[in-house]
């Protein structure tokens, strides 16, 4: 199976928020930053590059955060893509501090979130955020001042929809509680699918479900593996079909493979184009079991 001419067009489009046409296959900035999500890219001109081929080729969603860098993948995009398409629906999140490459610490205070949420209007060169996201729950803050706090900024007109990362089906109803959540971002893959409550949870309330690391495919795609053996009959790659079958899983499902590689970029967009038969669908998801 031959892309010529990759397009996120076939994975079709979400309303995200009731709202906001998003085409499915996004993309994922946090690989647009230096190792361990610290600092500079080696190649900031191909993190540009990567970003303007992800426009060209239909990608319509981006996922980002302040704290990729920190303060680097949102004046990337900015960089690339500013002035934005009509069509582009850029997605961050604020509640991590960092203080090294490897380090994430929860820090969900009020005036934290809100002075974020006024960094990234800015880097970003926006004068409101189509979806904010919660990146994680800080477990010395309560939930309903941390949601509460996006709700006011909503309010204001800063942001238009909230998103959770990282979040069980209480926490996400708690939020629900306080205000509409569009969103949820938790790691999901063919691989790992210790999220699948969540997302079945998810897909009856019509919100959309983000899989970060959305490639990871384990023993599945080394020789014998079932991505492997699969790929072999088809002509795809096993990445393409991991990201066909987040696709065909669910159609709340928003996946966001990131790479700072033109090239990568271009094979995992073709995954758009991958159609798995029933029988295909049924063998992956057997492959192993949630």
């Amino acid at each position: 199976m031959t892309v010529t001419s990759p397009s996120a067009a076939p994975s079709g489009t979400f309303l995200l928020g009731g709202n906001r046409p998003v085409v499915r296959l996004g993309f994922g900035t946090m690989q647009l930053t230096g190792p361990g999500v610290w600092g500079d890219p080696r190649d900031p001109d191909e993190a540009v590059r990567v970003l303007r081929r992800a426009v060209e080729l239909g990608v319509t969603f981006l996922d980002t955060a302040d704290s990729y860098g920190p303060v680097v993948a949102e004046p990337l995009i900015k960089k690339a893509l500013h002035p934005y398409a009509d069509d582009l629906v850029i997605a961050t999140k604020a509640g991590l501090s960092r203080s090294g490459p490897g380090d994430w610490r929860p820090l969900g205070r009020p005036e934290y979130l809100r002075q974020q949420a006024e960094m990234s209007l800015r880097h970003l060169g926006l004068d409101h955020i189509d979806l904010f996201q919660l990146h994680r729950i800080d477990p010395k803050v309560p939930l309903a001042d941390q949601v509460g706090e996006l709700k006011l900024l909503q309010e204001e007109g800063k942001i238009v929809h909230i998103g959770l990362s990282e979040v069980s089906v209480d926490q996400l109803e708690q939020a629900r509680a306080v205000a509409e959540i569009a969103s949820v971002q938790n790691l999901y893959n063919l691989a790992n699918r210790s999220s699948e409550a969540l997302l079945d949870h998810a897909e009856a309330a019509g919100i959309a479900f983000i899989p970060w690391f959305p490639l990871a495919t384990g023993e599945l795609a080394k020789p014998g593996g079932a991505l492997a053996d699969l790929a072999r009959e088809t002509g795809a790659t096993p990445s393409q079909l991991a990201l066909a079958w987040l696709l065909r899983r669910s159609p709340v499902m928003l996946p966001i493979p990131g790479t700072s590689s033109v090239a990568h970029l271009e094979d995992n967009v073709a995954a758009a184009s991958v159609t798995l038969s029933d029988a295909e669908f049924d063998a992956l998801t057997r492959a192993v079991q949630a």
